[in-house]
């Protein structure tokens, strides 16, 4: 397993940035590779994606959910990941986000492009896109304020 650490500074409040990334559906506008991100419920969501040149799908829960703060997940099937992103409010019109991943990288193309750190170059421009994203639009396109902690959803 790899795990990778980034972080960006967002000039937006910290509600307007945690909203935007409850937004899964959206991922696709901003996460390269990201075919399609459907949200199954309010824990579980299937991924569709292309990862060094394969076709790739799995299924994620997300375990612990906590507004302006953190949002956890894990694989449940297929792509191996798991990571958490965390929110942190700089001042009132500024945000640092911090995503870790952990993933397992599969077979001689993922494993070489891991290596070379193709996986960090790309967290690190699906962060840049993020913040680019959220900035220019200036508010959230939505929002989730649940909140789940050991597998249970309070709304």
């Amino acid at each position: 397993m790899e795990t990778i650490e980034k972080s960006i500074e967002v000039e937006a409040p910290i509600t307007a940035v945690y909203n935007q990334w409850t937004q899964f559906e959206e991922f696709p506008e901003f996460m390269e590779g990201v075919k399609q991100v459907r949200q199954l419920d309010d824990q579980r969501l299937h991924w569709h994606a292309e990862i060094a040149g394969k076709d790739k799908q799995w299924d994620a829960e997300i375990f612990r959910q906590v507004p302006n703060q953190s949002i956890a997940w894990r694989s449940t099937s297929g792509a191996q990941n798991s990571g958490e992103v965390r929110f942190e409010k700089l001042s009132a019109d500024r945000t640092r986000v911090t995503l870790a991943l952990v993933y397992d990288p599969e077979g001689f193309v993922e494993n070489v492009g891991d290596a070379l750190g193709a996986v960090s170059l790309r967290v690190q421009g699906d962060l840049n896109r993020f913040k680019k994203f959220i900035e220019e639009r200036g508010r959230a396109t939505g929002g989730w304020r649940g909140e789940i902690r050991g597998g249970v959803v309070t709304k």
